[in-house]
């Protein structure tokens, strides 16, 4: 006998990424900071006390708001800090779509969009991507012709890596009458030159929501610590309804506080990021691959058409030498792997064991 709700029985869960015991394996499926936070955070760390841990943390990190607020140029009633980027997914989620209603999305895309569609009982309109990884023109013409109360789109997006600019950014929030939202889980690696700055348009557009995560960019996965941007009238019943009593934690905040304080930190080691992206993918492509570029820390390879084994052989073929990268068995990604870019040394490894594994035809 089960007790859970229909749905939830009929819904298939969220599948993560391998997590392996060991700890001389090489991690390049996961898509984490390959360097360590900031001393900043070492620093706060070592501060702690159990006993600042008796009492309740401030309920809305308040401090961390306002900080971040001033990186952006914002003000704190336009922040609302979340437990991890996947919380404030499930607070959209939540507040912004009536059970039975409709959630947008492009296809490819982060795999637990559709999970929280199915927690929250409501369709999914999954619009496929162009083979450029490029949203149709109409996307936002289909959105509103499915009643959708909210679309999410992973900018940079995942797993191709490539970049929306904010044009058109602009122009969907314009066209679309439900809420979108921008999950730039990965904005951090984008090339400073591009000048791309999506937070902006939140002070534009009433329906637009922007999700960051310290999780890539400040080398806090471990941590669990996000935020959402948007107008006043998005984050009020997020702040006042929706989100869990105390959702972030009091080390978390502290941990948070500490890595802002450290920008010039963090900029180098998306800087190191940027500069082994461009190494590991210059590897793949002398190795016969077709990798686009990608402004995220991890690049997506199709395997070459002339290659002695497939794209599933050669991830499994790396799993063996001790080396994890992503596999999707999806029609759409079923000859290509995502690679997290990681170390100098850790991308070299990678790209020796490619060509081992090419060479010997495995």
């Amino acid at each position: 006998m089960t007790h859970e709700r229909q749905n939830i029985r009929a819904m298939h869960g969220y599948t993560w990424g391998e997590q392996p015991e060991r700890a001389d394996v090489i991690k390049l499926n996961t898509n984490e900071n390959p360097y360590p936070p900031s001393p900043a955070v070492d620093r706060a760390l070592a501060d702690l006390s159990g006993e600042a841990l008796r009492a309740y943390p401030q309920p809305t990190a308040d401090r961390l708001r306002d900080q971040i607020a001033e990186l952006h140029n914002l003000k704190r009633e336009n922040i609302v800090v979340t437990n991890g980027g996947d919380e404030g997914l499930r607070l959209a989620f939540t507040t912004f779509l009536e059970p039975g209603g409709t959630f947008g999305m492009a296809d490819p895309s982060y795999s637990l969009y559709p999970v929280l569609a199915a927690i929250q009982d409501t369709r999914v309109l999954s619009i496929a991507l162009d083979e450029n990884w490029d949203l149709p023109r109409d996307f936002a013409h289909q959105l509103n012709d499915a009643g959708a109360g909210l679309a999410c789109l992973v900018n940079p997006h995942a797993p191709s890596g490539s970049l929306l600019d904010t044009s058109r950014i602009s122009q969907l929030a314009n066209d679309f009458n439900g809420v979108l939202l921008i999950d730039e889980a990965y904005v951090d690696f984008v090339d400073p030159a591009l000048r791309y700055d999506a937070v902006r348009l939140t002070e534009a557009f009433d329906n637009l929501l922007i999700l960051r995560t310290f999780s890539k960019g400040y080398s806090l996965a471990g941590m669990r610590l996000g935020y959402l941007v948007g107008c006043a009238s998005l984050i009020d019943p997020v702040i006042g309804k929706t989100r869990d009593s105390y959702n972030v934690d009091y080390v978390s905040q502290r941990v948070g506080e500490a890595a802002l304080s450290d920008p010039a930190y963090a900029e180098e080691t998306w800087a190191n990021v940027r500069a082994g992206r461009r190494t590991l993918r210059e590897g793949l492509l002398e190795h016969g691959f077709r990798v686009g570029a990608s402004q995220t820390n991890f690049l997506l390879t199709e395997v070459p058409a002339a290659s002695p084994c497939s794209a599933k052989q050669l991830y499994e073929a790396l799993k063996t030498r001790g080396v994890l990268v992503r596999y999707f068995d999806t029609p759409s990604l079923r000859d290509t792997l995502r690679i997290t870019v990681g170390t100098p040394e850790q991308n070299q490894t990678l790209l020796t064991w490619v060509g081992d594994i090419l060479s010997r035809g495995e």
